[in-house]
């Protein structure tokens, strides 16, 4: 892709002239500091940007906020800023090594005066820039580089340098192109033989800090055996594919053994278990959540058998109520403490479903069978219930069997089911989204997953891309009772970009001054642009679940929270209905009930009681 072509240039470049600047180059071609699980963070808001700018330029705040709402890209004003200024004295020239050794300065300071010092770093940086290169500075201090760079590429652009001008030669290297005199094909096949002994070496070692020394050092073909799975470090998980029918699992898994797990409403947490005994456990997004479960990381030593010295587990942390030992809604685990977590105060308990061992006493398990990795996880810990389980699964190609197995599913408070080969294609896929997993959600289901009808009522100005139009939407459902709409979810996502310029073409000419009076809203979720309801969208969710921010339905099911939508994202234009005809609260209230499959009578305060249902 012309982005790798374009930054396989840039690393040809550092690995000749440079080799000590390729590190930084990678990191700031990917606007990161470090290994995702360590979360380094610059910690630099963007009013502490548009200060920064201001005082750099002499320029007056309001009129850089003022620009920046208009343009959508704070890079861009401070560009446009940078360049009408004149100093005196022209500072040293950024270099790659100087600009993240400053970022990294940033990312450590704390304490009460780190703003301010945070704030003349950026200055620094700031006036010394050239060319465009403060749009970039500022973007890459804003987490927002758009580059249009994915990690992909640069493990491509990377490994194709790496290949053609083998690292360790001196200046000037005797050999540029190692690939030369091969034909088109041959040199492609190469290549990207080369890519992959890269790129899943980097799925088991995700840390540049360990990769590129032993690249530059080792040369490609080295590094699996230099760089492997190691217990501490997170691997990016697995991921499925949705299906839409139990028909579709049969048919896509033909004559492969499969299984079928439950697929638990919670986190997804990869437990790894050093041989110092320390225990480490890690979020989908390779963020260190160690310090937000004491609870789980005090039970590992009880359910784990001696035989283990270390490993790494995938599992789902799900809220569980002990007392009358059920699982809860995702909701309630939300509620939980995210940091430095005390656990003496945890309220929300949490058990542990285990479902895949990926690393055993020093050996990577995850080019293994399923049925091995379940086997071993099974030899290797002992259920307790309520705090560490085996996820639920039945081995089937029955698809009444199946279907009978997803309803239960669904009545004991998960969203559905895992289906995964056993055999054949079942290692495991790190950092893939695999067919060889399927997930079958009730809300993927044909005829299930019904929709909602909702009124617009105020948008938020888009940015990025979405500049100019409207980014995001405001959506309420009508409360016949009283005569007002009420606010049930923001929306961004399911639009064709003709879809924003065809709501933005509309609805500006129905734009208020101020909420109409029957409007009922939280602060915190004020749209930029207030609308008149006067046109009804058909959206689809996830899920349902109560919020203190939404207003829908509210005093139906909790005194001071409404319901709110999971996920939504627009599917079409209602023109045959009216905004009166929009989805009721009490039609609200109820769809979040069949949506968590409670029983009429429940006492569950999560699990709504349904006696709206013959309306």
């Amino acid at each position: 892709p012309p982005a790798c072509d374009v930054i396989f240039i840039g690393r040809l470049a550092a690995l000749l002239l440079s080799p000590d600047d390729l590190l930084c180059c990678v990191y700031l071609c990917l606007n990161q500091l470090g290994p995702a699980y360590l979360g380094m963070e610059l910690g630099v808001g963007e009013t502490v940007l548009m200060k920064a700018v201001a005082q750099a330029t002499g320029r007056q705040l309001d009129k850089i906020k003022a620009e920046a709402q208009e343009k959508g890209d704070l890079g861009l004003v401070a560009e446009s800023s940078r360049s009408n200024q004149r100093t005196m004295f022209q500072p040293a020239s950024l270099t790659a090594g100087g600009v993240f050794r400053k970022l990294k300065e940033i990312a450590s300071m704390s304490g009460n005066s780190a703003m301010n010092k945070k704030i003349d770093i950026i200055k620094g940086l700031f006036v010394a820039c050239r060319f465009s290169e403060a749009r970039y500075i500022v973007r890459s201090l804003a987490g927002k580089l758009r580059i249009g760079l994915a990690e992909q590429s640069v493990l491509s652009a990377l490994s194709q340098a790496v290949c053609l001008t083998p690292p360790g030669q001196g200046f000037p290297p005797a050999e540029i192109d190692a690939g030369k005199g091969m034909s088109a094909e041959s040199r492609r096949a190469w290549i990207e033989e080369k890519s992959l002994i890269l790129k899943q070496t980097y799925c088991e070692m995700p840390n540049y800090d360990i990769l590129i020394p032993v690249l530059l050092k080792e040369g490609i073909d080295q590094l699996p055996n230099h760089c492997k799975l190691t217990p501490g470090v997170p691997l990016r998980p697995m991921l499925a594919h949705p299906t839409k029918g139990v028909g579709e699992v049969m048919k896509r898994f033909d004559e492969a053994a499969f299984t079928c797990e439950y697929k638990y409403d919670g986190e997804r947490a990869q437990i790894h278990i050093l041989e110092s005994g320390e225990v480490r456990i890690f979020s989908r997004n390779q963020e260190d959540n160690t310090s937000k479960y004491p609870d789980i990381i005090a039970r590992i030593p009880k359910v784990k058998k001696d035989s283990v010295v270390s490993c790494v587990l995938d599992s789902e942390a799900v809220a569980w109520d002990h007392e009358k030992k059920q699982i809860q809604p995702f909701q309630v685990l939300t509620t939980r403490k995210r940091k430095d977590v005390d656990a003496s105060e945890i309220k929300v308990q949490v058990c542990v479903y285990a479902f895949d061992l990926l690393y055993l006493n020093g050996e990577s398990l995850v080019r293994q069978p399923l049925c091995r990795r379940r086997a071993l996880l099974r030899e290797s810990f002992s259920e307790v219930e309520g705090e560490f389980v085996f996820a639920r699964y039945i081995d089937s190609n029955n698809t009444d069997a199946i279907a009978e197995f997803l309803e239960q599913s669904v009545r004991d408070s998960c969203e559905g089911l895992m289906v995964k080969t056993l055999e054949k294609d079942a290692t495991y896929e790190i950092a893939k989204r695999s067919h060889n997993w399927l997930k079958l959600k009730k809300d993927y289901l044909e005829g299930v997953g019904d929709t909602v009808d909702l009124c617009v009522i105020g948008a938020y100005l888009g940015k990025g891309k979405r500049t100019g139009t409207y980014g995001g939407f405001l959506l309420a459902c009508y409360d016949e009772d009283n005569e007002e709409f009420q606010s049930v979810c923001k929306i961004g996502t399911g639009f064709k970009d003709e879809d924003l310029e065809q709501h933005h073409k509309f609805l500006k000419e129905h734009t208020l001054p101020k909420p109409r009076a029957y409007y009922r809203f939280d602060q915190s979720a004020e749209p930029d642009v207030w609308l008149d309801a006067v046109q009804v969208w058909e959206v689809k969710c996830a899920d349902l679940s109560l919020s203190p921010v939404y207003k829908a339905a509210m005093g139906m099911v909790d005194p001071v929270k409404g319901i709110s939508l999971r996920f939504p994202r627009f599917l079409r234009i209602r023109d045959d209905k009216k905004p009166e005809d929009a989805t009721t609260g009490a039609q609200v209230r109820i769809k979040s009930t069949e949506a968590r499959g409670c029983e009429a009578g429940s006492d569950d305060p999560y699990c709504f009681r349904s006696e709206l249902r013959s309306k």
